[in-house]
């Protein structure tokens, strides 16, 4: 139950960081439209940056536990516990995990970014 609970924070902060970020440049992405930027390239743009933002998450976080248990370990050497093991499998697992997550995030915001008329999006106060 506890998994549950950590994979959906997870989820929900990758599927709060590629629509907040569609919010937040939306000028930016009508100036790339301006200069002839396809719709494609814009909706390409904005999945690989949510690819990029869940996967570089992915690593921080496995890196950190990965190394917070090694400490816990060593600590523990004193009390007899004197093997480490990492669950290999699980960690590839989070990692594609958090791909598909950023992948399946990126749909709604990356179609929004692609409609933005640009003189529209230029217009916009930011």
């Amino acid at each position: 139950m506890l998994y549950l609970i950590y994979a959906l924070i997870a989820v929900l902060g990758v599927i709060n960081t590629p629509a907040l970020s569609v919010l937040e440049h939306t000028r930016e992405i009508g100036l790339l439209r301006t200069v002839g930027t396809s719709r494609r390239k814009i909706s390409r743009m904005v999945q690989l940056e949510s690819v990029l933002i869940a996967l570089h998450g992915a690593l921080l976080g496995l890196g950190l536990g990965i190394a917070w248990g090694i400490a816990g370990q060593r600590v523990l050497t004193l009390y007899g516990i004197t093997s480490l093991s990492i669950p290999w499998t699980t960690v590839l697992a989070v990692l594609a995990g958090s791909v598909l997550a950023g992948l399946t995030a990126a749909i709604l915001p990356a179609m929004k970014a692609a409609r933005t008329k640009p003189l529209t999006a230029i217009a916009t106060a930011s």
